[in-house]
């Protein structure tokens, strides 16, 4: 998986998979200076990408990824409680797993196991694209 996060968002912000199956996937984030909004707190949005990150990797255990792959296509997020440092984890669980989508529950807990942020995330499943034809288009 270490590899998967390689030169990303995911790693530049200090995610780590905990555990990932087609069922359930646990990442981690700290709450340190790459992930603070001004006011020194967990910024929303990498909150956001948390719960994204996370559906999305569920989302490529899913499915077939020599024929598709997975992208993002609706997010929403509650910001329910404030953070200002240590470990942020979230569970992502499937709520619908269809053909060309899946939706997912993703809810982000502190240390203390406190609801921090509340998201669902709607990952729209596609044909995957030869390197040499999406290469082609630039």
């Amino acid at each position: 998986m270490k590899e998967l996060l390689h030169n990303t968002l995911m790693e530049l912000l200090g995610m780590e998979v905990i555990e990932a199956t087609p069922d359930k996937v646990v990442m981690t984030m700290p709450v340190d200076a790459r992930t603070h909004q001004p006011m020194g707190l967990l910024h929303g949005g990498a909150s956001v990408a948390l719960a994204e990150s996370a559906a999305s990797l569920g989302s490529l255990l899913n499915v077939n990824t020599d024929e598709k792959t997975a992208v993002g296509l609706e997010i929403n997020a509650n910001h329910i409680r404030s953070a200002r440092d240590g470990i942020v984890t979230a569970v992502a669980t499937p709520v619908h797993r269809g053909a060309t989508t899946l939706v997912w529950d993703i809810r982000i807990t502190n240390e203390r196991d406190q609801l921090i942020c509340i998201s669902r995330c709607t990952v729209a499943i596609i044909a995957r694209k030869a390197k040499s034809e999406s290469n082609s288009r630039k």
